[in-house]
């Protein structure tokens, strides 16, 4: 099974409207809530793609009721922890040119008692656990090594981890030694201190994020796909090109699908593919989606990766 941590859930707002510009009017043509976090969002792919999965949550408050409610039939098995503040709400506005603005809510402040109750399920499921995802932002009042030491639970556990984080929380789990890391451009340029510009660059970059403790790195680049760096090779795997409609949320379907498919047949070259192939498939729908497993597999056969020499 593979069991995801969202320590910082949401409820996204998705609107979309026919053409997104400023100091002029917009008109809406769909707006929808549901539940999210990168961690619900990637059991949600991993669940349809006919996985196994478990999400663990903290949730509180009116709008923690809510949340749970909308995932009564998600599937999946969800595990939500109780504390005392609610669900922060994110605002996605997207455009049908692809164009989206992501404003997000920092979060209910979790206390020592809370982080405690957190580990301590952790604790008690991890042994189910094949994969271990620690996706997200820590809301304020985790300190930026509570990855870290989940990470390092799991290692002792014999469970590989992926961490899909930023800023400080990505720099101290990084060095936990993960089994696989998942930044994007912007977050790979952040913690590195360097902006990113070419391929050669990001390449680089792979590499150097790997030196820094993670055993795999995959730097996830949108529309130009990914580089991947494993013990054993450094790889580049390309996507067709396609008309992207809504790009946010296709890093977590990336991330669930490689996920999905080291279990399977641990191969790190095959799930690079099919990562790219579900971040590129899911990029295609509007809104807050996430391609099922026959888009995905429409695009993996498109997919090209190929060796960086």
């Amino acid at each position: 099974m593979i069991i995801t941590l969202t320590v910082n859930p949401a409820i996204d707002r998705t609107i979309t409207v026919e053409r997104l510009v400023f100091e002029d009017r917009a008109y809406i043509t769909s707006s929808h809530e549901s539940p999210g976090g990168r961690g619900i969002n990637a059991a949600s792919v991993i669940h349809s793609f006919g996985g196994e999965a478990m999400a663990i949550v903290p949730a509180g408050g009116k709008s923690g009721i809510s949340f749970k409610e909308s995932l009564a039939s998600c599937g999946y098995k969800l595990v939500v922890v109780p504390v005392r503040h609610g669900v922060r709400r994110n605002l996605i506005i997207t455009d049908q040119q692809g164009l989206t603005l992501k404003l997000n809510e920092f979060g209910g402040r979790l206390d020592k008692t809370e982080l405690a109750s957190i580990e301590k399920v952790i604790r008690s499921k991890i042994s189910q656990a094949s994969w271990f995802m620690l996706c997200g932002s820590l809301p304020p009042g985790a300190p930026a090594s509570f990855y870290s030491e989940l990470i390092a639970l799991a290692r002792k556990r014999g469970v590989k981890t992926l961490l899909d984080a930023d800023g400080e929380a990505l720099e101290a789990g990084v060095e936990a030694k993960p089994t696989v890391v998942t930044p994007n451009q912007q977050e790979a340029e952040r913690l590195l201190g360097t902006a990113l510009l070419t391929q050669t660059h990001f390449v680089e970059a792979a590499a150097r994020i790997q030196r820094m403790g993670a055993e795999g790195v995959i730097l996830s680049l949108g529309s130009r796909g990914a580089v991947g760096a494993s013990d054993h090779e450094l790889l580049e795997a390309v996507p067709p090109r396609i008309n992207a409609i809504a790009p946010i949320g296709a890093g977590d379907a990336m991330a669930a699908a490689y996920t999905w498919a080291m279990e399977r047949n641990n191969d790190f070259r095959d799930a690079l593919r099919w990562g790219v192939a579900a971040g590129t498939a899911s990029a295609k729908l509007p809104g807050m989606r996430f391609a099922n497993f026959e888009q995905t597999e429409e695009i993996y056969k498109l997919v090209e990766v190929r060796h960086v020499h």
